[in-house]
């Protein structure tokens, strides 16, 4: 067998085993075989790649090939043990950015290669440097968007900007004009390839990248990861064209197709325009939030939440990302076990978006133990919540704001939202008073049944564990006992 045809049957079984990490990644109890199935079927992409591309190039260029996987290897370890799992979403849209830049570079050294060079481009003639100025131009640009993109992404997600939608003048306008001339230089640059017109879609990709994020507010950053996301997927399709490369367009088509699915479901969660949100903010000319005066607020401490939590029968508990800030959700699952220990029907209600990251709170849950089938979505525990005695909102802000059903004029208006004021009692665990990261005020924290408890969301768990009275091992749960 070939060199090339056992990297060709390398990179379907990586294929495959890319398609079943997709598959074992949809539900919990397969999500760590899903991990393995995608580190296995890299580890052979590499493989193969590695040793199909020392037979064609020097021992120079076999020492820098060497050099760059040994760093690239070392760089990611070192981020996956150091980080934490609330900085997730941001190292998730650093990584997209890679993406994008490789796609650029791709691109760039496909032209340079061909286009730029006379007589390579009379060995690849006619219509085949068509095809080939046509990959070259449009995967610079999906890459160029991808790259800056993911970096405002990064910037907003970690805190560096802030997270309101930037709205420039016309930014609509701004946003469509870019994609003409994209089109129009795309067809200028097929007929004639020359490295003016390859700069300037450059230039307009990276300005468009840009600005489509920065357009796009905080409330809907998680669809925003998945998009771009996405955005990489075809970055490196697109990558994968220009060097032959079948494996590169089997997983960037895998990526690309599976982010832009996950985005369309999480706008249809929030009740937002697909459409809308992937063109930055299409139609939203800056909706705003008003401030208005929701009264006073009452406080309540971890004693009155434990004797709460001790009358109730029912308790639904609401997490977001502040849980993950805190690194509460170890604590949350003690609190839980000892709830379920006196017979209380304890259950989670997760928001499809709550945290900065599709799946983010089910993961810090997943990671604490807590049983999976407790752990319900929205849509499951939404109708329960009138039913409920107390719901603790641990860190959550913007996912049970009642102004996204109540105040047509809100940022946030039409989200769809757990309605945990409908319990008996609601208590919402938060640092200060300040709005959630979509920047708008929640006039939950001022209802009569709402009770305001401060400070770091670990140490109020673990007090009123402390100050809950100890099971009675008659009523105890014999599953739950340790």
């Amino acid at each position: 067998m070939t060199a090339v045809a056992a990297a060709s049957a390398a990179y379907i079984v990586a294929g495959l085993l890319f398609i079943l990490s997709l598959a074992g990644l949809s539900k919990h109890e397969t999500a760590k075989a899903g991990n393995v199935f995608g580190m296995a079927g890299m580890a052979i992409a590499l493989v193969a790649t590695i040793g199909l591309a020392t037979r064609s190039i020097s021992g120079v260029g076999t020492v820098l090939l060497a050099a760059a996987v040994v760093i690239g290897a070392l760089v990611g370890l070192w981020r996956a043990r150091r980080v934490e799992m609330t900085g997730m979403p941001e190292l998730i849209a650093i990584l997209h950015s890679f993406v994008g830049l490789a796609a650029v570079l791709v691109g760039w050294n496909g032209y340079l290669s061909v286009e730029a060079d006379a007589a390579e481009q009379t060995e690849v003639a006619g219509n085949l440097l068509g095809i080939h100025s046509a990959e070259v131009v449009i995967g610079v640009f999906i890459g160029a968007v991808t790259f800056t993109g993911s970096i405002v992404a990064f910037l907003k997600l970690s805190g560096r900007i802030k997270s309101n939608p930037l709205m420039l003048p016309a930014h609509n306008a701004l946003n469509l004009g870019a994609l003409v001339t994209f089109v129009v230089l795309t067809v200028v640059f097929v007929i004639e390839p020359n490295l003016v017109v390859l700069s300037i879609v450059t230039l307009i990709a990276l300005a468009l990248g840009w600005h489509l994020v920065a357009s796009i507010g905080g409330g809907d950053m998680p669809v925003v990861v998945s998009m771009l996301n996405s955005y990489s997927g075809w970055a490196a399709a697109a990558s994968g064209f220009l060097l032959g490369n079948d494996l590169l367009i089997i997983t960037g088509a895998l990526v690309g197709s599976s982010g832009a699915y996950l985005s369309y479901i999480m706008c249809k969660a929030m009740n937002r325009s697909f459409i809308s949100v992937i063109a930055g903010g299409f139609g939203n000319e800056g909706a705003a939030a008003v401030d208005k005066d929701y009264g006073e607020h009452t406080e309540i401490g971890a004693d009155g939440v434990a004797e709460l939590l001790t009358d109730a029968r029912s308790v639904v508990i609401t997490p977001g990302y502040g849980m993950a800030v805190a690194q509460a959700q170890s604590a949350v699952a003690e609190l839980t076990r000892h709830l379920r220990d006196r017979g209380v029907d304890v259950r989670f209600g997760i928001h499809p978006v709550a945290g900065r990251l599709p799946g983010h709170m089910n993961v810090l849950l997943a990671e604490a133990k807590v049983p999976y089938d407790i752990v319900l979505e929205m849509d499951e525990i939404n109708d329960d919540l009138a039913d409920t005695d107390v719901v603790l909102v641990i860190g959550a802000n913007d996912t049970v704001n009642p102004a996204a059903l109540e105040d047509p004029g809100s940022p946030i208006a039409g989200m769809p939202v757990l309605k945990v004021w409908e319990a008996g009692h609601v208590v919402v665990f938060k640092r200060s008073m300040s709005t959630g990261y979509a920047g708008v005020q929640n006039p939950l924290f001022f209802r009569d049944n709402s009770r305001m408890l401060f400070g770091d969301a670990r140490d109020r768990v673990e007090d009123i564990v402390a100050a809950l009275p100890k099971p009675d091992r008659k009523t105890a749960d014999p599953a739950l006992q340790h």
